[in-house]
């Protein structure tokens, strides 16, 4: 598996004006940040749906999550494989139809009124942001120099916060707002009353994903037809120089417990939102109303990117994230030991913190591996399993002592990527310089 060799190839982009030649090549990557944090955030308003839909509790409904995210794991070093066989280019028109199919499913999922084709699709849906994943975030790095790789990374996934910002008004309005126009009581309804009831609350998502898979499939094309450019530095080695264990590389390894951590905390409190405004001592809130306020959570990391794509310029990637996990800890407990607006709104502050923990972690974690970037680059994208992971199992401990106490999770996961911010980042018996 060879992603991206980071390091011999910023350092060609840094002599060669890479970036300067190419802002054409940087902006239509971008676009494909805004897209995937538009459809993975749809999954915040998916939950509360489809736990009502098919009357689930908050494990089996955070299957959703697991299911998503799961695609990661599974498929991160298929699209590596990709990536080594028709290239960055290709392998973002490949991810971007397959992510088209993933949504066009919704729709017999819908019809069938079948929870685990509802899965399946967004497993569909998954693999295609794994393969963007893969390719998208390393090509990224290429386009500048080095010592800037993480605000550039931070710069490029505000655009993807831009998407996860907008995703819950538009879902909220088409999906949860649709729904809720059916009436919410289905006290004393016949089994078949309920059944015709329920196939009207899953018929909300229907157009909804048409229109994305539609919008998917047309950029697939634009994609296609773009120039992007070929660096050769990325391209896979065929020198002999991807011998030895990365498990010697201590501050990899520990990235991707961080990023197993930081994507299980931030999809977590995501997913858990909407249902925990709506509980009486928290907000009260309808679950539209709910939806409005989860876009500010990730409002909040939009705006952080942006801040910390500035900041991470001045100031060490690694006391930067430490200071963001502190904070973002410290939120989550005062959420957790307080109720309405401050419990409100202490969680959302969350998704300011959180901004930069992705590339960063990121950066850190494939400093000096060389020629064994590609490898670590994909571990790292592995690592995004903690989506699929942690969410169910707050979804377990939501069922047994409610949703409020069920945020010790995040809490956990925040105080690990500290840990790893201040004393694991570094590397250390590293070959290559």
């Amino acid at each position: 598996m060879a992603i991206v060799n980071a390091h011999s190839s910023q350092a060609t982009s840094t002599t060669d004006g890479t970036a300067g030649k190419y802002p054409g090549a940087l902006m239509m990557v971008t676009v494909l940040f805004f897209f995937w944090g538009f459809v993975t955030v749809l999954n915040d308003i998916l939950v509360p749906h489809l736990k009502s839909v098919f009357d689930l509790n908050y494990t089996k409904v955070m299957l959703i999550q697991f299911a998503f995210f799961l695609a990661y794991f599974i498929f991160s070093i298929p699209s590596a494989t990709i990536i080594d066989a028709i290239g960055y280019q290709k392998t973002m028109v490949v991810g971007l139809l397959t992510m088209g199919l993933g949504a066009f499913l919704f729709v017999p999922a819908a019809i069938a009124l079948s929870y685990p084709l509802f899965l399946g699709a967004l497993m569909v849906l998954a693999a295609g942001i794994t393969a963007l994943q893969v390719a998208a975030n390393p090509y990224v790095s290429v386009l500048g120099p080095p010592e800037t790789a993480s605000s550039r990374l931070n710069l490029t996934q505000a655009f993807n916060s831009l998407g996860t910002t907008i995703g819950p008004w538009v879902g909220g309005m088409l999906i949860l707002g649709a729904a809720t126009e059916s009436g919410d009581a289905v006290a004393n309804m016949s089994a078949q009353t309920l059944h015709a009831f329920r196939l009207q609350q899953a018929a909300t998502v229907k157009m909804p994903y048409i229109i994305i898979g539609s919008a998917l499939v047309i950029f697939a094309g634009l994609i296609g037809i773009f120039k992007l450019p070929t660096i050769p530095a990325v391209e896979r080695h065929a020198d002999g120089r991807h011998e030895g264990s990365l498990w010697k590389y201590t501050h990899l390894i520990l990235g991707c417990v961080a990023i197993f951590a930081y994507v299980g905390a931030e999809v977590s409190i995501g997913s858990f939102l909407i249902n925990y405004f709506n509980q009486p001592e928290i907000g009260n809130l309808p679950v539209v109303e709910g939806a409005k306020f989860v876009a500010y959570y990730w409002g909040g990391a939009m705006v952080g990117r942006f801040i910390g794509s500035a900041i991470l310029q001045k100031v060490k990637t690694g006391t930067v994230l430490g200071i963001a996990a502190f904070c973002s800890c410290a939120l989550v407990l005062t959420s957790m030991l307080t109720t309405g607006s401050v419990a409100m709104w202490s969680i959302l502050l969350v998704g300011f913190f959180n901004s930069i923990m992705f590339p960063s972690i990121f950066t850190l974690g494939i400093a000096k591996l060389g020629p064994r970037t590609g490898d670590g680059s994909g571990l790292l994208i592995m690592a995004i399993v903690g989506g699929a992971i942690i969410p169910v199992a707050q979804g377990a401990i939501a069922d047994h002592l409610g949703v409020h106490h069920a945020f010790v999770l995040p809490v956990i996961c925040y105080l690990y990527i500290a840990y790893y911010a201040l004393r694991a980042s570094q590397p250390r018996g590293v070959e290559y310089q």
